[in-house]
């Protein structure tokens, strides 16, 4: 069975270390999974006025979000505005969502992604709950813009098995 899953960085970096957790996402993707990565460095700031177009289709979402001042990026809360406002149907309802974070901080963006997770429940997503994925320490998790932190690799593998697992359920 194919699955198809969208990430949303919530960084605007070309270097960054949460859309370098996407990159790995679709490394470490089990068979029959894909991971497209949505580019949000273009999209304007939410109005209501401008038209909107379609929001991809997916089975499911990963968020990879930064921490910044204790929550989550405006780039990212400016992509679930868009997609989640009308007049296009509220893309994340229903949808499995997963959270995973990398900041140089300690904490991994702890405090970002319980953040998300409020946002995602008045959205009626789907959030699976096990495992997180929080990379605190990330300047040395990578290399050369590449996760290569084994116990971050293997977190987003079980990651991704869960989010699959947890997407057939609820189908």
């Amino acid at each position: 069975m194919a699955f198809s899953v969208l990430g949303i960085s919530g960084s605007l970096r070309a270097a960054s270390f949460n859309t370098g957790l996407l990159r790995a996402a679709q490394e470490l993707a089990p068979a029959g999974t894909t991971v497209e990565i949505a580019d949000i460095t273009a999209v304007p700031l939410y109005n209501e006025e401008i038209e909107k177009t379609g929001v991809p289709a997916a089975d499911a979402v990963i968020l990879a979000t930064p921490e910044y001042n204790f929550s989550y990026s405006a780039a990212m809360k400016n992509a679930i505005d868009w997609v989640s406002r009308p007049p296009v149907p509220q893309a994340f309802n229903e949808k499995p969502v997963a959270i995973m974070g990398a900041s140089a901080g300690r904490l991994g963006t702890a405090r970002a992604q319980y953040h998300l997770r409020q946002v995602m429940v008045f959205l009626n997503a789907h959030v699976i709950n096990k495992p997180e994925v929080m990379v605190g320490g990330a300047n040395g998790a990578f290399t050369d813009g590449k996760l290569t932190d084994e116990t971050a690799r293997d977190m987003i593998r079980q990651q991704l098995e869960a989010l699959q697992a947890f997407a057939q359920r609820l189908s």
